[in-house]
């Protein structure tokens, strides 16, 4: 509502409206708009007050809001040409770029825009460039009105004129646009400046990528080999990209003698991004001879004291490719001096350790998350070469959760007779640590210590006390079941422990309620139930709950120790076996506890003798290989080698995992 009142006197008409500027508006806060309200919000649903779903003035004022706005817009580029000031210009320029930004249609100041690009201010031009860019896909028609503008600032005095305009002239990947971008583009290759024939590079794979045909028909390709020997470096990086991604289908450019080394000769000239596009190469390159390889390793030595770590990661990539290329193999008819493969790794892994050592140790927690993971890759490829810097893989305070969790699985890889005590009390006292997680890989690096023994004489016992110790912090329930795991791994792998920890297992098996290291105290009872004299009895507490127990795993472990346990204490053990076997025979809750149940029963009962059957149970508990079928992954590491500087490494997963198959750019040696 407004009142307008008019006052008859000798002083000027005033005009009032209501509510006055210097009051509030009710129903908001001093000064603030309103949903609804005049120069406000608009209401949610287009409905005036702000219900929504109902339609009334309220749309078409908003409406014709933004109308006017870009009609402002259109009044001020009518002006533009007289306007003297140049920050008004930009002003201008930048307010129907952020208009554009937001969402809001501008198209119909194409024409407007058109007469502003006839300046000598490169920022106007810029934004006049992204303007017509922006419009070309949904108006075509528009676009090629500025056809004979853009060819024209091709043949501009100022190079960079000369560069935007071609990028734009590209940029507008318009199918009929092509016999106007063709020859543009050939004279930009031949420009005196390098921003414009690194411009026209990229302009040809634009082109590649709008018309095949009309690519070929130009012969660009033979003209971007010719140009990787042009003087400025960021125009053959430019090259190169363009070639590979023109020729991804045969696994990227083609690659001689006479290419490598006249680009390893001048990577020092190379930006760093133009080195790992020179260093990607070398993977797929196969050196005629030792004589060339080592060549090659001597030009890219340098590379690895830059503080880059993409081109240190690619060197050493480089590296161990040249190794696999020229390194004596099995078979081979090569003079007996020649360095074998592995031989060479060594030589490689030992050159890159400092350098990456210290990369990690510098770099950011993501930086030094991946550089770990390379590393640990390394480390199984060559087994030794790191163990004398196991310190820089001790865990620090401030590390992020995982770069500890990663520097604890190297640390155990890294345990040698020497090292092995000072990593096996560093991980000891990450055992304790708040993190459930990282207390849990703590217990089991020492356990592959202890398994894989690295650790050299009385590691096993020193770990197997340790783990035993383990058991007795009672508030601390996930590393105490953890250890009972881990104790429970080292006894089938070598029995000569049992002496060490059968002492504190009935009293672990008291206040251990997780069911995993519930069920491994179980079966460490029955394994060593011949040196614990109250075995039978702390089982026989067990079998009589056994129906409050609820995870079927604790059941399994309990029938196979208790039938363990009856071939070396007989006596003591029938009376509860038989209670056992009644009870698992009759749950139907796991199907694998019933069935080993009744195999059990009808082999104890018909077999006369007892040692047949002791014989077909215990050899069924034992454990005669190294490791399990699932824990074998040299066919992984071998294929993540081929994979090494990729995402595969990180991911510890081949590429067919995380990428479709039609985007798998295929790996080829030239």
């Amino acid at each position: 509502i407004k009142i307008i009142g008019v006052i008859k006197s000798n002083k000027p008409t005033a005009t009032m409206s209501y509510p006055p500027n210097n009051m509030p508006v009710p129903g908001g806060p001093s000064g603030m708009p309103v949903p609804g309200g005049p120069g406000g919000i608009p209401p949610p649903g287009g409905g005036p007050g702000g219900v929504p779903g109902q339609p009334g003035q309220n749309d078409s004022y908003f409406t014709e809001s933004r109308k006017g706005e870009v009609n402002e817009l259109r009044q001020l580029l009518r002006t533009f040409g007289t306007e003297r000031d140049k920050q008004k210009k930009r002003d201008i320029m930048k307010k129907v770029i952020a208009y554009m930004t937001l969402g809001i249609d501008v198209s119909r100041l194409f024409t407007e825009m058109m007469l502003a690009i006839e300046t000598r201010d490169l920022v106007i031009k810029k934004m006049v460039y992204l303007f017509l860019c922006n419009y070309a896909d949904t108006h075509p028609d528009l676009a090629q009105m500025c056809t004979n503008t853009l060819v024209k600032d091709c043949g501009n005095e100022d190079p960079m004129v000369r560069g935007l305009a071609l990028r734009s002239l590209c940029s507008l990947r318009l199918p009929q646009m092509i016999e106007y971008t063709s020859e543009p583009l050939r004279r930009s290759l031949q420009d005196g400046h390098a921003y414009v024939r690194k411009t026209g590079v990229m302009g040809i794979l634009k082109m590649y990528h709008l018309n095949k045909e009309e690519f070929d028909k130009a012969a660009f390709n033979d003209i971007l080999y010719e140009m990787l020997r042009d003087p400025d470096p960021s125009v053959v990086t430019n090259c190169i990209f363009v070639l590979n991604e023109i020729q991804a289908e045969v696994g990227g450019m083609a690659l001689n003698r006479a290419v490598m080394l006249h680009l390893l000769n001048r990577i020092h000239e190379f930006s760093e991004f133009g080195i790992l596009a020179v260093l990607d190469l070398i993977p797929r390159y196969i050196p005629a001879n030792d004589e060339e390889g080592f060549q090659i390793m001597n030009l890219l030595d340098p590379v690895l004291k830059t503080a880059n770590a993409g081109a240190v990661v690619a060197t050493i990539r480089a590296f161990l490719s040249i190794a696999t290329a020229i390194g004596k193999r099995p078979g081979d008819d090569r003079d007996e001096d020649s360095p074998s493969v592995d031989d060479l790794s060594k030589q490689v892994v030992e050159r890159i350790k400092a350098p990456l050592v210290t990369l990690i140790a510098s770099g950011s927690s993501e930086l030094s998350y991946v550089l770990l993971k390379y590393a640990d890759q390394l480390i199984d490829l060559c087994p030794g070469i790191f163990d004398d810097e196991y310190r820089q893989f001790y865990v620090k305070y401030s590390d992020p959760t995982h770069i500890k969790h990663s520097k604890i699985r190297i640390l155990a890889k890294l345990a040698n007779p020497n090292t092995a005590p000072d990593i096996v009390a560093e991980l000891g006292e990450l055992v304790t640590d708040a993190d459930e997680t990282l207390g849990r890989i703590a217990v089991r690096s020492m356990v592959n210590i202890a398994l894989n023994g690295s650790g050299g004489e009385g590691a096993l016992e020193s770990i197997g006390r340790r783990l035993v110790e383990m058991l007795d912090l009672q508030g601390i329930s996930h590393v105490t079941s953890e250890a009972a795991t881990a104790l429970a791994a080292l006894v089938r792998r070598n029995e000569s422990i049992k002496p060490v920890i059968s002492a504190p297992l009935p009293r672990a098996l008291k206040y251990i309620n997780d069911p995993a290291g519930k069920a491994s105290i179980i079966f460490l009872l029955g394994e060593c139930g011949e040196d614990i004299t109250e075995a039978p009895y702390a089982l026989e507490k067990v079998i009589d709950s056994y129906d409050n127990i609820a995870d079927a795993s604790v059941k399994t472990a309990l029938l196979s120790a208790t039938v363990n346990l009856f071939f070396s204490r007989p006596p003591e053990v029938q009376h509860m076996l038989g209670r056992l076997l009644k009870k698992a025979t009759e749950d139907m809750s796991s199907q694998d506890l019933h069935d080993r149940a009744l195999f059990y029963y009808r082999l104890l009962r018909s077999s006369p003798d007892p040692t047949v059957a002791k014989s077909i149970i215990s050899k069924s508990m034992a454990m005669t290989a190294s490791q399990f079928a699932e824990e074998d992954d040299s066919e992984l590491r071998a294929a993540l080698m081929d994979e090494f500087n990729t995402l595969c490494t990180v991911y510890r997963c081949k590429p067919e995992n995380f990428i479709d198959e039609e985007n798998i750019v295929p790996f080829v040696k030239l």
